[in-house]
């Protein structure tokens, strides 16, 4: 492995990104790595993402003819657009994808280092193992560290879901090859402040006579990027008389599928019609859509409006006329003792709106900044009944909640973040103090 030598040698190293979900800012979906992109260039980085032409959750492909790979620089950090295949059509369909973008950082990350430079890090990020693995492997190969971003715990998300049995072959194959991913790692960043507890569970850590250092493992949640939140909020205002009236507005953003389990949503709305002033807005699509808008025609919910797809840039003015968010999801489809690293939450908080939860998770964000409520039996009733805690709430009471939410969106901004990241970089090539 290379070891800088240098501090100011430190300033101008070249970092890549491998992160299959990874999309600029003008698309829907995963923009962590381009928000690090742009303030490591700032701090004196070059900021590469590799990531898959096939946008996730979507029918778009940017690359329809027989190239390798597009190149974007529109928005000032490079973006490497690997040709992949669709993954809408099943599971089968998605392995392919998975696998395809696999090989195509191995063979493409060499062609473009020959011709642009190669990196001085490595950063691969989840939530399949195949990137982490090709991470580490071309990291190998140029001699370099390579820091692993883990934002799902894959096999153990697949385990939880049913769809494979974490005693079968090859769920035990899946869990030693993360096993192995997590013992190569020069580094490890856990977006779940408790996930280093899935290490300690099984004994991996030294601690405990495994092999996985702890000192190398580093917590860095997802986050919001405050100046362009509130830059949106003033620029990009929409037109809505549901936004605009004197309603109490109850807000969900994001997708609507099982694990949102947004029906329960409307399981509240439907026992909170008496109070005329309480109006639920859903903003989101999903696999569920539709069925929950014929469920608001049939039970004539008329305190509910789904409101469909909205682009990212109008999430800041629509949450900043929001009077509580809420986060909806299923308690029986994921494991939340280990924290949550929702991006969704980071940007009710920047709101500096109360934030009401239907799940109770460990390492709280919402208890430590005193910012929101969490359900403790995850029903119907017990979310009627917070919502209208917060729409009885003395204003006093209220507004304090909504300022905790700011102060703690703070420690969650990318700059703070990117700091954190730096550290880790300083770290894993050999160069903190």
């Amino acid at each position: 492995m290379n070891v800088v030598k240098d501090k100011q040698d430190m300033r101008i190293k070249n970092v890549w990104f491998f992160h299959h979900y990874a999309v600029l800012p003008s698309m829907s979906g995963q923009i962590r790595p381009f928000n690090f992109g742009k303030l490591l260039k700032k701090s004196g980085f070059d900021a590469t993402v590799f990531a898959a032409s096939y946008l996730h959750h979507s029918d778009v492909n940017l690359i329809n003819d027989g190239r390798k790979y597009l190149l974007n620089n529109e928005y000032g950090v490079p973006f490497v657009f690997l040709n992949t295949p669709s993954s809408a059509s099943g599971l089968v369909a998605r392995i392919r994808n998975m696998a395809t973008f696999y090989f195509s950082l191995l063979k493409h990350s060499k062609r473009y280092a020959k011709e642009y430079g190669k990196p001085d890090v490595i950063i691969a990020s989840s939530p399949h193992p195949l990137t982490m693995i090709a991470g580490i492997r071309v990291a190998r190969k140029f001699k370099i560290p390579c820091i692993c971003e883990v934002r799902d715990l894959w096999p153990e998300a697949i385990f939880s879901f049913g769809k494979l049995k974490e005693h079968s072959l090859l769920g035990r194959l899946l869990t030693a090859g993360e096993h192995w991913i997590y013992r190569n790692a020069d580094a490890l960043i856990f977006t779940k402040e408790g996930d280093t507890d899935y290490i300690k569970s099984h004994k991996w850590d030294t601690g405990n006579g495994g092999d996985i250092d702890l000192t190398k493992c580093h917590y860095i949640n997802n986050g919001v990027n405050i100046e362009a939140f509130l830059k949106n909020i003033a620029d990009n205002p929409i037109k809505d008389i549901d936004l605009l009236d004197n309603k109490f507005h109850v807000v969900y953003i994001g997708s609507i599928r099982p694990v949102n389990d947004v029906s329960m949503l409307l399981d509240a709305a439907a026992l909170l019609k008496e109070h005329g002033d309480i109006q639920f807005l859903i903003y989101g699509d999903g696999n569920q859509k539709e069925a929950l808008e014929q469920r608001v025609l049939d039970e004539g919910l008329t305190n509910v409006k789904m409101k469909g797809y909205v682009d990212r840039q109008f999430i800041p003015y629509i949450l900043s006329k929001s009077s509580v968010n809420i986060l909806n999801y299923s308690q029986f489809k994921y494991n939340w003792t280990r924290g949550n690293s929702s991006n969704k939450l980071f940007e009710y908080m920047a709101s500096g709106k109360p934030i009401i939860s239907t799940i109770k998770m460990g390492y709280c964000i919402l208890e430590k900044y005193q910012c929101g409520l969490s359900l403790e039996a995850s029903t119907p009733e017990e979310l009627a009944r917070t919502i209208l805690k917060v729409h009885d709430m003395p204003q006093e009471q209220y507004e304090e909640m909504g300022r905790n939410a700011q102060t703690g969106a703070a420690n969650f901004d990318y700059k703070v973040l990117t700091a954190k990241l730096i550290a880790v970089i300083e770290s894993a090539s050999g160069n903190s103090d």
